[in-house]
């Protein structure tokens, strides 16, 4: 893995965190972002997305219009259509960057949970980031976002929408 160049896609850390760095709570998300979603489907319609068996699991079902790559160590799970299984991480990127190149897309799209975005990041070349304005009780975190490492260049406030339990900012940083 590296970071990108003209021929490799970046890799890019999707997630929606708590002020306390929660990702996740007893095997969901810790609040309810309709508002979110749409803003997270637009980030990854079309390109591959990698995920750990437990966020996989979490979601339900194969992200449509993407391809849904998870790393699991359970060589007897069988893949649903739309998903491609690897035992390792580095094979799950070697997956996700040969999709990206058929797909014509530039990006590998790293969705969750904790241990697949603490082995990415230092490979990650941005962050896209929900910064969730609650504080919830949780059992998955988000590593810390190293200023050093990380350098903020965009964020948008959004209000809690009607089906939003709370509002958020939508912040994109790049590696410095």
């Amino acid at each position: 893995m590296s970071a990108s160049g003209a021929t490799t896609p970046a890799i890019v850390l999707v997630a929606a965190i708590g002020e306390n760095n929660v990702i996740g709570f007893e095997g969901a998300l810790p609040w309810h972002l309709k508002s979110d979603l749409a803003h997270f489907r637009a980030l990854t319609i079309n390109k591959p997305v990698l995920m750990g068996r437990k966020t996989f699991t979490s979601i339900g079902k194969p992200l449509k219009d993407r391809t849904n790559i998870v790393v699991t160590r359970d060589l007897s799970l069988v893949a649903p259509p739309g998903v491609v299984l690897a035992t390792t991480i580095d094979a799950a990127v070697s997956i996700a960057f040969a999709d990206a190149r058929k797909r014509g897309v530039n990006e590998i799209m790293v969705i969750g949970g904790s241990d697949i975005f603490n082995a990415m990041m230092p490979f990650a070349d941005r962050l896209e980031i929900t910064h969730v304005h609650a504080s919830p009780p949780g059992d998955v975190l988000f590593p810390p976002i190293d200023p050093a490492v990380w350098q903020e260049v965009s964020r948008k406030e959004h209000p809690a929408g009607p089906n939003d339990t709370a509002s958020f900012a939508v912040a994109v940083y790049s590696r410095r």
